[in-house]
């Protein structure tokens, strides 16, 4: 790899991104998304067996087809913690030569009779193929209900044929890859799972859905955005143990970590005075934001 810009210019198409592993900054999202550790650690040893089991064990002992399906409302970090996944992956494998290939799925789509097909075809068999033959590889599919939608609940008349014959093609090239690499994870997100096909699904070996925090963990996630920003502005950094902290990270729950990150930047530009110096932000400032964003989210339906 010369450098990270000239080998991701001549990716095929339907890949955004490959990247060699492990790499340190998808290891700080898997730290940054705040979920149970026994879920995380669950995660990651079914990554881990995909790598030590499948090319052991005979498939009509155990169907493994490499694929982990993560589930769960936008903003709960499943992107992120898929990239995590892979560099904890590859952790445990010290010299494995890994790498991580993203996919674009809006990029395969097409009007087009018979390209998004092809595309998909050409993409799983010769892409995805190719990169799974120089060694071990972790494919993220996001947003798969966009490449395996749901057969059952879509009308001939409103959606192309080549759809379907697009959510064909991934299930049969998702059967030969499994066949051939054992060294190859696809670990794929959604955010409508029900949309997703229920043929793919069968195939995961493991469908992990991804909740919204709970009071703890809204508590972390939002001590961790206001001690990263006392690293910039420390007066912000003194809120996360100041009282009235525990009230404001209880008006977070219902609330994602990217809302609740997000709703902090919201409380940054609560006046213009503090949106000029983000330093006179107050918990004041936070719990009311945390009530504005939990209003919006419910259309009003605030305590």
């Amino acid at each position: 790899m010369r450098d990270g810009h000239a080998y991701n210019a001549e990716l095929p198409k339907g890949i955004s991104r490959s990247r060699p592993l492990p790499d340190e900054k998808l290891g700080a999202l898997w730290d940054s998304i705040v979920i149970e550790e026994e879920t995380k650690k669950q995660l990651l040893s079914q990554a881990v067996l995909n790598f030590t089991l499948r090319g052991k064990v005979d498939r009509t002992v155990i169907p493994l087809h490499g694929v982990i399906l993560l589930t769960g409302e936008p903003g709960t970090g499943k992107t992120s913690l898929a990239r995590g996944l892979a560099h904890r992956t590859a952790m445990a494998f010290r010299g494995g030569r890994f790498k991580l290939l993203e996919v674009e799925p809006h990029s395969l789509t097409s009007s087009a009779m018979g390209k998004t097909q092809r595309a998909v075809s050409d993409l799983f068999s010769q892409a995805i193929a190719e990169a799974a033959m120089s060694g071990p590889t972790i494919v993220l599919l996001d947003e798969v209900e966009t490449l395996a939608a749901d057969r059952s609940k879509m009308s001939l008349e409103a959606n192309p044929i080549d759809i379907h014959r697009a959510t064909d093609a991934v299930l049969v090239q998702l059967d030969a890859l499994a066949e051939r690499f054992p060294d190859l994870l696809f670990v794929a997100t959604s955010n409508f799972p029900d949309a997703v096909d229920s043929a793919f699904t069968s195939r995961c070996d493991l469908v992990l859905r991804v909740p919204l925090p709970d009071r703890v963990a809204c508590g972390q996630i939002l001590r961790d955005c206001l001690t990263g920003l006392g690293r910039t502005y420390p007066e912000i950094g003194r809120l996360a143990s100041a009282p009235g902290f525990e009230r404001c990270a209880q008006e977070c729950v219902g609330l994602d970590g990217r809302a609740i990150r997000k709703m902090v930047a919201n409380a940054l530009a609560c006046r213009q005075e503090v949106a000029m110096d983000p330093a006179k932000v107050t918990l004041d400032d936070v719990l009311r934001a945390a009530q504005r964003a939990k209003a919006n989210r419910t259309g009003g339906r605030s305590k």
